[in-house]
């Protein structure tokens, strides 16, 4: 009987020694396939783009329009409908902010009929910006709804806040400039650019007022919000703030550890920060954004846990600085604003409450 239990324990050992020395061979394969799996989607996207653009670049009869971020393109491309053809400059995975033009990007400048872009300081890469101010054939959405309505944009520490995409009523002002440049160029059409102007401002502002009453469910001592970058200033003003809510009311309801543009550069008073904010309004969950790191919030999820906050980060990102890719619930300017507010209203209700009880039980 002892023999048999010896030979057990030693199978045992002999097997948790065997699982032991596997273990990171197994993660390095694991961790090799990942790799790999990434690189392809990569290469099929990398592939995609470039038949788009062969296919854009080619004469066709229609015009050609260079739209620089996705938010800007899929409203061109709804009014514009089969007399245009319509190319995004930015991906969804990249940071419109810090785009700097790669090669190629200069005969897509060349080749387009009309641009259409953010501005307010969107596009703030140099060599962007420099190409979009010097080209008379750009319009600036951001730009011209702001000369027509300058009470609406805000400010903060002396920069326009872009992300006026992020409230469908302001970015359905921006509807009838690109209506006017684009009747300028195909006066043929314009009739019906005016058409579908009005049909999509229609569903836009249709789609803000479903948003609005489906977020003002939740209770008004729920509606705050921390996400990766400060992208959601004017989502916080037109669908979370109480009605007639002051601008210094409203403006807590938000907060975020970078700053306008995500740089991923966190002080220590930064993180105690969001933490304070955090602990104040009784905030457990985190919202990472679809094209910006997670590192911030990871880190002060981190420093959170270890002050005693039981924190953790929503498992779908938010839309923001960019769409969903082809085939996602956020491949559509309206789609990608409902689906934030889904996620949202899904996690603010309880706040955070049924991820902070299975952080809780998984540290026990």
């Amino acid at each position: 009987m002892k023999t048999i239990k010896k030979n057990l324990t030693q199978r045992r050992r002999g097997a948790k020694a065997q699982k032991s020395f596997f273990a990171p061979l197994r993660l390095c394969v694991e961790n090799f396939f990942c790799m790999l799996l990434a690189l392809v989607i990569v290469a099929c996207e990398t592939s995609s783009h470039q038949k788009a653009t062969k296919q854009w670049m080619a004469d066709d009869g229609r015009l050609k329009v260079l739209s620089t971020t996705g938010m800007v393109g899929d409203l061109v491309k709804t009014i514009g409908g089969s007399h245009i053809d319509n190319l995004v400059l930015i991906g969804e995975d990249l940071n419109p902010h810090a785009y700097q033009l790669v090669k190629g990007d200069d005969e897509k400048f060349a080749r387009a009929d009309l641009i259409f872009y953010n501005g307010l300081n969107l596009e703030h890469g140099p060599s962007l910006q420099a190409a979009l101010r010097n080209s008379p054939k750009a319009v600036a959405l951001g730009n011209s709804i702001m000369e027509a309505n300058p009470g609406l944009i805000l400010h903060y520490d002396g920069q326009l806040d872009p992300h006026i995409w992020m409230d469908m009523s302001l970015w359905a002002k921006g509807v009838p400039f690109i209506v006017q440049a684009l009747s300028q160029a195909m006066p043929l059409h314009a009739k019906e650019f005016v058409a579908n102007g009005e049909q999509l401002k229609t569903e836009m502002l249709s789609a803000h007022q479903k948003v609005h009453d489906q977020l003002q469910k939740i209770p008004s001592h729920k509606r705050y919000l921390v996400t990766s970058h400060d992208a959601f200033n004017y989502f916080a003003r037109a669908y979370l703030a109480d009605q007639n809510e002051s601008d210094e009311a409203w403006q807590k309801r938000f907060k975020a550890p970078e700053g306008l543009a995500p740089d991923s550069q966190l002080s220590a008073a930064d993180i105690q920060g969001i933490i304070d904010y955090l602990d104040k309004y009784d905030i457990m969950v985190l919202f990472p954004e679809s094209n910006v790191s997670k590192d911030s919030i990871r880190k002060i999820v981190s420093a959170g846990n270890e002050k005693g906050l039981v924190l953790t980060i929503a498992t779908e990102p938010l839309y923001a600085d960019a769409m969903g890719p082809p085939g996602s619930d956020g491949d559509t300017y309206l789609k990608m604003i409902e689906h934030d507010a889904k996620i949202l209203a899904s996690y603010l209700q309880g706040n955070g409450k049924e991820e902070r009880e299975t952080a809780l039980n998984a540290s026990r």
